[in-house]
């Protein structure tokens, strides 16, 4: 590793349209701010695998939806392992990062996730409701997402793609987590417009709540967002874990923003020295 400043890989999809997001945008403040810290060159997700091991660390960040480039990803993370490159998120995440498997797992473990199957066997495992989500399994951003009636879902239950009761939630909202440290939380109090985001002010039990899923993933250096509905029964609902590339909306953060630059800058300063240590 440089005894200067760490060489860092940058992933990234600057061209990616995101619906509500500006993923180039807020990847170049981003880079702009960690370059005080760190020398950083860019590349798109596709390229990643073959320019790494010119690299002290990769940083993942806002590389769009991995079933995009699904071989390309894959290679990637083979050829990490293989070449004991430094990842950040490290790749030994649980959640998204791995696929939608954990929200069947989580559902099964009786953990307060939206109730997740993907067999027909399961599905009395669900609340009864008229309508139900259907997606694909290895899905993201809403890609393949269908409301369907409950007299329709039998037969599109076929093993790659995931069942849950459609639930008339009052809003949307995800805390931001640097390593195990809480950052902020923001939500989306308009349910038609995920990504019109404002502030919010968890309580502690709220807290409570996205910590259990930080402490089930176990990953010691990364950020992650936990993101969750709040039920119409007053309690809150896993909808994902975003632990590969979780976008940070810092736009909206306001004073806040600088914070979470200082948080992650520690973070993967951290990350390299600890790793250094374990080689």
């Amino acid at each position: 590793m440089s005894t200067v400043r760490p060489h860092i890989l940058y992933v990234t999809d600057l061209t990616y349209q995101a619906r509500g997001r500006r993923y180039g945008d807020e990847d170049i403040f981003l880079t702009s701010c960690l370059r005080e810290d760190f020398d950083l060159a860019l590349c798109n997700p596709r390229d990643a695998a073959a320019l790494m091991s010119a690299f002290d660390a990769v940083v993942v960040r806002n590389s769009g939806p991995v079933m995009a480039y699904q071989d390309e990803y894959e290679e990637f993370r083979r050829r990490a392992a293989s070449e004991e490159v430094l990842v950040y998120n490290p790749l030994s995440g649980k959640a998204d990062m791995a696929g939608k498997q954990y929200l069947i797992d989580l559902t099964a473990a009786g953990y307060p996730v939206i109730p997740t199957v993907d067999r027909s066997q399961g599905l009395h495992l669900l609340p009864v409701t008229d309508q139900y989500i259907v997606k694909p399994k290895n899905g993201a951003d809403s890609i393949g997402l269908r409301i369907v009636p409950a007299d329709g879902l039998r037969e599109l239950v076929t093993g790659d793609v995931l069942v849950q009761p459609y639930i008339d939630f009052a809003y949307e909202v995800s805390f931001y987590f640097v390593d195990h440290d809480f950052q902020y939380a923001l939500y989306a109090p308009q349910t038609a417009h995920r990504w019109r985001l404002e502030p919010y002010e968890p309580t502690d039990a709220d807290l409570e709540f996205a910590r259990r899923f930080i402490d089930w993933n176990d990953i010691d250096h990364g950020i992650q967002r936990v993101d969750a509905c709040r039920a119409p029964g007053g309690e809150l609902l896993l909808v994902e874990l975003e632990d590969l590339n979780p976008y940070l909306s810092l736009d909206v953060l306001g004073a806040r923003r600088d914070f979470f630059i200082a948080a992650m800058k520690k973070s993967l300063h951290n990350f390299l020295t600890d790793q250094s240590r374990q080689l």
